[in-house]
């Protein structure tokens, strides 16, 4: 079983600008799928990003042209570099593949878009 630790949320402004990182205990990438996902309070869970194993992406209307989804698969590691956020964008950010893996998911990383 994977584990998958997410890290770098936080408080930023409107506009402002966050890299999540979210760490895999093995190697997964190159033939796994991967992705982005978040949920805010009282929605459910999204797909926001997803990175294929040769490195396709592709994202949710709501953020294609401000987030960038990537991997380093020497340090299995996938980022979700998330610019020009809105208040919308507050959520509790996960990773996991994709499709996910019910038994993979972190604890999330939260993230607070507000002035």
């Amino acid at each position: 079983q994977v584990q998958l630790v997410e890290s770098g949320g936080g408080l930023v402004q409107p506009g402002g600008s966050l890299r999540l990182s979210c760490a895999a205990s093995r190697s997964i990438f190159s033939i796994n799928a991967m992705g982005w996902y978040r949920q805010a309070p009282g929605k459910q869970r999204e797909l926001v990003a997803g990175i294929t194993s040769g490195g396709n992406t592709n994202y949710a209307d709501s953020v294609k042209g401000r987030f960038t989804i990537s991997r380093d698969g020497a340090k299995n590691t996938v980022y979700l570099q998330m610019n020009s956020l809105k208040p919308e964008d507050t959520a509790v950010y996960y990773c996991n593949r994709l499709p996910a893996w019910n038994n993979a998911w972190g604890q999330g990383t939260q993230v607070t878009v507000s002035s």
